[in-house]
């Protein structure tokens, strides 16, 4: 990056409206010279750069300083339109602003890619957007039926018209309240972060996600017990009343300044917490999801692969119904467990985010031999480190995965339209 003084260096005298040779003559040096250090051709420091800040006007500490994060990202932005990056150092020491904003550009087109296919989710692959329209339409149906009754015959009762008024009176109230679940539904979608609830699930997720995923009165050995009563659903609240017993527990076994301190020492390792405190690994990848400020994903399984939590994060796509990607070290652990599984991985919308994924199957078994055991599975998603290159490119689902020549794709995606090789 020192190569690019010579540009910034004529860039400023050009701004200042000052002849090379006038600036040479005034920082002692030739005007041959300091075409040779404008066009990059002589390395430029010490007392020359001094004298040239003099003359120039600037620090030559503050002319140094380069922004090597955003040549980084300018280069993911070429790579993914396949634009040569041969010269991106150059353009960022020249044009610093309209770096920042094809940098901005590159990011909302990846943003929007994410909510393109997290629409595609929802209205191809989504049991619950389902099962919501033919609610409706049953409802609907039976509206119609009885009020053509009423409407077409003349001789009823009066105890039988009031039977048909009541019936009417409650699959009209079904009508319009699965239009509005539909309509909230599909307004979550148009939403950043946490979706409208409509599944259990669902609303657990957002009222973790209000407050980022952290209890704060678990830490204290209590519950939030006005915010899960005000939980729509009584599954939603059984859910999260499970929850937050587990987030007590773990919070007891694992206070909080002694995990963040064995974090110093251990980093995101489930594996090497577990053992210091003297838990088992789920309960550690748990908490470490739970902490506060602590960007960490979290995906948990039961043993049939049904994702039972999903906590997010920027750039690894989640799926909201049906199974994740079978690449997920997720998988790979549970069917070997008791196993810890690592690996890098590369999201599929570009730029190509890195993970690192670590994953870990635990076997219960609740009532001892003769009976069938209970296996979870978790995997945390964490920053992967710079170093070798991804072992894998990772999607959300098949059903909207933009990864081609997948030999273990299941179904053809809504963006490429074939199965993989």
């Amino acid at each position: 990056m020192k190569l690019l003084l010579g540009t910034r260096l004529r860039e400023r005298r050009l701004a200042l409206g000052r002849k090379q040779g006038e600036v040479a003559a005034a920082a002692g040096i030739s005007a041959a010279y300091l075409n040779l250090i404008e066009f990059n051709r002589r390395a430029v420091a010490g007392d020359v750069l001094g004298r040239l800040g003099d003359v120039l006007g600037f620090a030559a500490d503050d002319l140094a300083a380069t922004d090597g994060g955003l040549a980084d990202e300018l280069r993911q932005a070429a790579a993914s339109v396949g634009a040569d990056a041969g010269q991106v150092q150059e353009f960022v020491a020249r044009f610093p602003a309209w770096a920042d904003v094809l940098v901005a550009q590159a990011q909302r087109a990846a943003g929007l890619e994410r909510a393109v296919a997290a629409l595609n989710d929802r209205i191809s692959h989504d049991p619950h957007l389902s099962a919501t329209l033919h609610d409706m339409l049953s409802a609907a149906t039976a509206v119609r039926a009885t009020a053509g009754i009423l409407a077409e015959t003349a001789d009823i009762d009066a105890p039988t018209r009031s039977r048909f008024h009541q019936t009417l009176a409650a699959e009209s109230e079904r009508l319009a309240g699965g239009a509005q679940a539909l309509v909230a539904y599909l307004d979550g979608a148009q939403q950043e972060g946490p979706v409208t609830a409509m599944t259990p699930q669902d609303e657990v997720a957002a009222w973790l996600a209000a407050r980022d995923w952290h209890l704060a009165e678990a830490e204290d050995g209590d519950i939030d017990t006005a915010g899960i009563a005000a939980l729509a659903s009584a599954a939603a609240r059984d859910l999260a009343q499970a929850f937050a017993q587990a987030a007590v527990r773990d919070a007891a076994s694992m206070p909080l300044a002694a995990i963040q301190q064995a974090l110093q020492s251990h980093g995101p390792d489930p594996v090497r917490l577990a053992r210091e405190f003297g838990v088992d690994v789920i309960a550690a990848c748990r908490r470490l999801a739970g902490l506060p400020d602590v960007q960490v994903g979290l995906v948990m399984c039961d043993g049939a692969g049904a994702m039972t939590f999903r906590r997010p994060v920027p750039g690894f796509a989640l799926p909201r119904a049906g199974a994740g990607c079978s690449l997920w070290p997720l998988y790979t652990a549970l069917g070997r467990p008791m196993q810890a599984v690592e690996a890098i991985a590369e999201g599929a919308t570009q730029p190509a985010p890195r993970f690192l994924l670590r994953a870990f199957c635990q076997v219960h078994l609740p009532q001892g031999f003769g009976v069938p055991e209970r296996r979870e599975a978790a995997m945390l998603i964490l920053p992967a480190p710079s170093g070798p290159p991804a072992q894998m490119v990772v999607g959300p689902t098949c059903r909207i995965c933009p990864v081609s020549g997948c030999s273990l794709r299941r179904e053809p995606s809504t963006l490429t339209g074939r199965i993989g090789d």
